[in-house]
C-alpha cells in the first residue's frame, strides 16, 4: 500500500532544511566559481572518502584518510593553478602507491585506492567543468538540475503512489513509481536548465540540440539512481545504516552524493573526450 502522508515529520524537516541550507550553499558558490567551488568540493571528497574508509573497515584508517585528503589537495592546486597534466597525473600516482603501501591486506588497499578514485571524482569533476571556458556554469548546474529533480520527484512519487518495488533486497523503500516519477523529472529538468542556459547566454554548450540533451539527462537520471542503489548494497555488505552523520537528515556526504558521483562519473567520461578531440 502507498503512504498516505509522504512527509515523515520532524525527521523530514530536518531533511528538508538541511537540503536547503546545501543547496543555498553549494549554489552560491557555483555562482562566484573558483576556489570557493572548488573548496566545496575538495571538502566534500575528503569528507566523503573518510566515511569510505571508516566503513569499509580500511586500516590504518587515519594514515589512509590523510594520504587521500592530502592528494586531494594537491590535485585541486593543479587544477586551479592550471598545471600541465603530467603533474597532477604524478601525484595521483604516488597517491596509490602510498594507499598500496600504508594499507593491510589486499582487500584493504584495494578499498583505499578506489576511495581515493572516487573522491577525485567528486573533487575534481564538478570544479573542472565550471572552469571550462566552453562550459562554465552551465555543466554543474545541468548536474544539479538531474540529480536533485530526480532525487526530489523520486522520494515523492515513490511514497504517494507506492507500488512494486524496484530493488526490494538492496533498498526495501524504492519503487518503480518512484524511478520512473524521478526519471520523467530528471529529464525535464535537465532540458529545462539547457534551455535556461540558451536564453540568457551562460555557455556555448547550451547550443545542444535539445533532443541529444533530453538523451543525455534522462542517462543521467538513470545513473544517479543507479548510484543511489550501489551505495544502498555497499552499506548492506558493511552492515551500516548511514555513511555518516555530517550532514543531519541525510546521514553523511556518501548518502548524499551517491547520485551525484554516478553522474560525475558519466560528465568526466565526456571531459575526457572533449579533451582530446580538441587536441
Amino acid at each position: 500500500m502507498p503512504s498516505r502522508n509522504p512527509f515523515g515529520g520532524r525527521e523530514f524537516g530536518l531533511r528538508v532544511f538541511s537540503g536547503l541550507v546545501l543547496a543555498v550553499i553549494v549554489v552560491s558558490a557555483l555562482v562566484l566559481g573558483g576556489w570557493p567551488f572548488a573548496l566545496i568540493w575538495l571538502a566534500a571528497g575528503i569528507v566523503g572518502s573518510a566515511e569510505w574508509i571508516g566503513m569499509s573497515r580500511v586500516l590504518p584508517a587515519k594514515p589512509a584518510a590523510g594520504i587521500i585528503a592530502a592528494t586531494l589537495l594537491g590535485l585541486v592546486v593543479c587544477l586551479e593553478g592550471d598545471i600541465a597534466p603530467a603533474l597532477p597525473l604524478g601525484l595521483l600516482g604516488l597517491g596509490i602507491l602510498a594507499l598500496a603501501l600504508v594499507a593491510r591486506g589486499w582487500r584493504g588497499r584495494l578499498r583505499a585506492i578506489c576511495g581515493l578514485l572516487g573522491a577525485v571524482v567528486i573533487a575534481l569533476v564538478p570544479t573542472a567543468l565550471r572552469d571550462d571556458p566552453g562550459i562554465g556554469i552551465l555543466g554543474p548546474a545541468w548536474m544539479f538540475a538531474v540529480v536533485w529533480s530526480t532525487d526530489i520527484v523520486a522520494y515523492f512519487t515513490g511514497r504517494t503512489f507506492g507500488g512494486p518495488k524496484l530493488m526490494p533486497k538492496v533498498s526495501p523503500k524504492k519503487t518503480w513509481s518512484g524511478a520512473l516519477g524521478g526519471l520523467a523529472a530528471g529529464t525535464l529538468m535537465g532540458v529545462g536548465a539547457v534551455a535556461l542556459a540558451r536564453q540568457y547566454g551562460w555557455s556555448s554548450l547550451a547550443a545542444t540540440h535539445l533532443g541529444l540533451v533530453a538523451l543525455a539527462s534522462a542517462t543521467a537520471s538513470i545513473l544517479s539512481q543507479g548510484g543511489d542503489l550501489v551505495e544502498s548494497a555497499l552499506k548492506r555488505i558493511h552492515g551500516v545504516k548511514d555513511s555518516g552523520r555530517s550532514i543531519p537528515g541525510h546521514g553523511g556526504v556518501m548518502d548524499r552524493l551517491d547520485g551525484f558521483f554516478a553522474v560525475a562519473l558519466l560528465a568526466g567520461l565526456y571531459l575526457i573526450l572533449r579533451r582530446l578531440i580538441a587536441a
